[in-house]
């Protein structure tokens, strides 16, 4: 069970729905497990400024977090007027709408905004399908970033993390066997054809999936996306890391994290530490300690060498 717990907490890409540059009080308050009062915040928010498109759409994913399906379409179809991007159709925090005859016309309304601020996609049928592989196979991540809250401050997991964490494994297999299926149909995704959000898909899907023999076997054309500036290189740093810590070996790209003794999280260990940097620039990344900083508050002190 320690080990499925580490799958579940170091890997899996945090996808909490806020489309704000700022933390605002709703956001403190879903962050904090608390999503009736942040409703209610939001609410505060809209009424002051019902124009705020980025608070309208947080409202809307606290909405659809509680299962509150007729108000989060209600303020879901206010926001998205002014959303140009597809990132509503990944967002796993909206996962209870997709079941519903309304989310068809979400999709199909905003890969037409898209299109229209960004240009024609090659192949939107296939963009639209692997948006869907994105956003169940991250499905339930709220309530799973809340045990690991919980395990941060008491040191335990919470009883009701362990049936949501067996269901994680089962949707991370099926979104697996879906994505074969995609790519024997429509190749494998590429940036210019159905565009870098949706292109992911199989990155994720094979980074969260059980068995490392999944990543080996896929790693390759993984890394040819990355180079060919067609996939995430951050994605392959992670699945390259998480092979080697998964055999305990050093990572590469540090990429994988851990709890310490203090239930912090801190890096794996790193292969030639002090020229991580110049490993992470060869395909495109950010320096180290940034990223550390940035993901999980860590300050990464060894001195680069050139």
């Amino acid at each position: 069970m320690k080990r499925f717990i580490f799958i579940v907490f170091f890997v899996l890409l945090s996808n909490i729905c806020s489309a704000q540059n700022f933390v605002s009080e709703g956001d403190k308050l879903r962050q904090g497990g608390n999503l009736k009062e942040a409703i209610e915040a939001y609410k505060t928010d809209f009424h002051k400024s019902s124009k705020n498109w980025k608070n309208t759409y947080n409202l809307a994913c606290a909405y659809a977090l509680t299962f509150q399906k007729d108000s989060a379409y209600h303020y879901l179809n206010i926001a998205l007027k002014d959303d140009t991007s597809l990132w509503a159709l990944a967002d796993a925090d909206l996962y209870a709408l997709i079941d519903d005859p309304r989310w068809f016309d979400i999709e199909r309304r905003q890969l037409n905004r898209f299109q229209k601020h960004n240009g024609q996609l090659e192949q939107p049928e296939y963009a639209l399908k692997l948006l869907n592989v994105i956003l169940k196979d991250q499905a339930l991540d709220y309530y799973i970033d809340q045990a690991k809250s919980y395990y941060i401050k008491n040191g335990n997991l919470p009883q009701w993390y362990y049936p949501l964490g067996s269901y994680k494994q089962e949707i991370y297999k099926n979104e697996y066997d879906k994505m074969l299926r995609l790519i024997d149909q429509y190749g494998w995704p590429k940036y210019s054809k159905v565009g870098k959000l949706a292109a992911d898909a199989p990155l994720l899907v094979i980074n969260h999936h059980e068995s490392d023999s999944v990543r080996k076997k896929h790693l390759a054309q993984i890394k040819q996306a990355c180079m060919e500036k067609e996939g995430s290189c951050m994605e392959f740093a992670k699945i390259q890391d998480r092979i080697l810590v998964n055999e305990n070996k050093p990572q590469i790209y540090g990429m994988q994290f851990r709890y310490n003794s203090e239930r912090n999280l801190e890096p794996f260990p790193i292969i030639d530490p002090d020229y991580v940097d110049q490993r992470r620039n060869e395909i495109g990344l950010e320096p180290l300690k940034d990223y550390l900083k940035r993901k999980i508050n860590f300050e990464w002190t060894i001195i680069q060498k050139e």
